[in-house]
């Protein structure tokens, strides 16, 4: 293993951030202030509680969560699909580098980057609501696994995106859907029992699920099947990185 390889592209795609410093963290946490401002004041004042919790506090892991995929998603794809557009990403190829190192050096940043703006979220929720978290290694377990996850989807879809369209279109237009329909803001007890039904189907509900029950022990799904969700994605997601890998796929050719 070449880790000053590793290092070399994990440190290169930090410093992107650190130069992008107003998009990259300032921009979320300004959201997250908002969403907090105006559904805690406009919803949280005619629900009061929901199970057992401030409605603030409930929707805190939905926010986090939210934020986490987005970055995870737009870091992994914008990482490796830039040198892609620029045509650099043929020096990395022709360099000494093997493909797992490559993959740990963008993934690897781009989850960092979830992870740092994730925890900074938190720290923001903590001055609007009470937070308090049960299970902090369960915790730590969701939001590490989660990040590195779809870090990996959107390396996936900075290899596959041919343009700047493609590679926006599922961070914008897919996981936002899915974040707010997976139980962000609510519990699916509130729904009726056929849209009960349908949000089961929706995978980001088991992410949002666990990871709530790591804060509050409620959940709307199993922590352990929230788990093997994102342990069943996770391997997913290494298998389409193994077979590009394997054959090339929009990198050798």
């Amino acid at each position: 293993m070449n880790f000053e390889a590793v290092k070399s592209i994990y440190l290169f795609e930090m410093a992107r951030t650190r130069r992008t410093l107003l998009q990259s963290v300032v921009s979320p946490v300004i959201s997250t202030s908002l969403y907090f401002i105006v559904f805690g004041t406009a919803i949280g004042s005619r629900i009061q509680e929901v199970g057992g919790v401030s409605y603030g506090a409930f929707i805190t892991p939905g926010l986090i969560m939210l934020t986490l995929l987005t970055q995870c998603i737009g870091n992994g794809s914008f990482g490796i699909y830039f040198p892609k557009f620029t045509g650099t990403v043929y020096e990395i190829l022709s360099a000494p580098v093997s493909m797992i190192e490559i993959l740990l050096g963008y993934v690897g940043a781009a989850a960092t980057k979830g992870l740092m703006i994730g925890t900074i979220i938190l720290i923001t929720a903590s001055f609007f609501v009470d937070v308090s978290i049960a299970h902090p290694g369960m915790m730590v377990l969701f939001f590490v696994l989660t990040a590195v996850s779809f870090s990996l989807f959107g390396f996936i879809i900075g290899i596959w995106a041919t343009n700047f369209e493609q590679l926006n279109l599922i961070p914008m237009l897919v996981v936002p859907p899915l974040t707010f329909l997976g139980g962000s803001f609510y519990s699916i007890d509130m729904l009726p029992p056929f849209w009960q039904t349908v949000s089961h189907f929706n995978p980001v509900l088991y992410l949002i699920s666990g990871f709530r029950w790591s804060f509050y022990e409620i959940a709307d799904v199993n922590p352990v099947i929230s788990l093997m969700m994102i342990a069943l994605f996770l391997s997913a997601c290494l298998a389409v990185v193994g077979w590009i890998f394997h054959t090339g796929y929009k990198l050798r050719n």
